[in-house]
This record gives C-alpha cells, structure tokens and sequence, in this order.
C-alpha cells in the first residue's frame, strides 16, 4: 500500500469470535490499524461518526442495523469511506444490494487473512484513487463536527452511558467548544455519581464563565 499513513479501519460483527479473528488477521496485514470495534450496526455508525476509519468491516447480519443498513448511513455523512462486507452465506441478492449502494467487497465467513488483505488491498487502492489525503486535510475540524452530532443525539436520547461519557468528555477537549456540552456531561457525571470527574469539570466550568 502507498498511502503515507496507516489505513484505519472499524470492525463490525455481533458475534465476538469473528471480530476476536478479524482483528488478529488485520493485525497481520502491514499499514493497518484497528481503531474501534462494534458488536452492532448502530454501534458502527456510532464509532464510525467518532473514530473517523478508512475502512468499515460490517457483518451483513446484525442487531439493531444489519451491515447494509449501517453502510447506507455511514456514507450519507462520508461517502468516501470504503466498507468490506462480511457474510456467513453467499448470498447473490444480499451481493446485489451491497454493490447497489457502493460497497466495494463481499468477503464470505470463514475466509483467510489472504484474503482478507486481498479485500484491503483492493478497497485502499480505490480511496487513493479518490483522493484519500484530500479527505482529511482537518481531521480534527472533521472530527469535532461529528462529535457535536453524537453530542446532539445523546442530548436528545437522554443517553448517560459509558459512550456518551466518552462523547462528552472528548468534545469538552476541542478547542471551541460550548459550555452546554460541560454542563451535560456534569448531569451525567451526578447521574453516575462520578463525583472526582465532575469536581474537575465544576472547576472548568468556573474558568470557562469567569
């Protein structure tokens, strides 16, 4: 592969063996890194918004939103990330509608780590050609936007999980960021009774309306 930087890529698979195997193949494969994993669709299309990959690995079938699903909605925020989807069965309709909204390989379970990097490959070659580099000249610019939608989701679903904290915390740390997402992340921080975190962010908010 030619790109200047490690490809970074999400897996995608409800059941924890194949993403177990998935990861230790790709760990195999040179200029890969493995930057989030999900056990369901929605959570990919979370993950993807947060971790900003290069490449999705997404399972056909899956709670919550199965592979295609998920797909359809992580390229309708960016359409250039390239997705490799996963299937136990040979499906020729489940490869119609997966070419149909552009995804670029169809791996069949179990396959190998040649051809897993034979899929890598293929798909990294098409984001060269697409101007990869173009597409994160602000990866932080980039980043930011896609935490402020997490953060405007989790606000409205009332959500004070592990991965909302997650959201919070990391947008807290962006250089423009607001003073409602402090102060949400502090009702979390009660909610959880968090009470270390939330006498740090108490004194941050101080500083920040002084």
């Amino acid at each position: 592969m030619s790109l200047n930087r490690k490809l970074r890529v999400l897996i995608a698979d409800d059941v924890h063996e194949t993403r177990r195997n998935t990861r230790v193949m790709l760990s195999m494969i040179d200029g890969i890194e493995v930057v989030a994993i999900a056990s369901n669709g929605l959570e990919a299309v979370e993950m993807t918004m947060q971790h900003q990959p290069d490449i999705v690995i997404l399972d056909v079938n899956m709670p919550e939103l199965n592979g295609l699903a998920a797909y359809k909605r992580i390229s309708q925020s960016n359409p250039h990330i390239a997705c490799i989807i996963i299937s136990a069965e040979k499906d020729p309709s489940t490869l119609r509608a997966a070419m149909s909204i552009g995804i670029q390989n169809y791996l069949i379970k179990p396959f190998s780590t040649d051809e897993l990097e034979a899929a890598v490959k293929q798909v990294s070659e098409r984001l060269e050609k697409v101007g990869i580099n173009n597409t994160h000249t602000d990866p932080l610019h980039k980043k930011e936007a896609h935490l402020k939608q997490l953060a405007e989701e989790y606000s409205k679903a009332k959500r004070t999980d592990d991965q909302a904290i997650d959201v919070f915390e990391e947008l807290t740390e962006t250089p423009d960021y607001e003073l409602r997402w402090m102060q949400t992340l502090a009702m979390i921080y009660v909610i959880r009774q968090k009470w270390g975190k939330l006498k740090t962010l108490a004194e941050k908010i101080e500083q920040k309306t002084k």
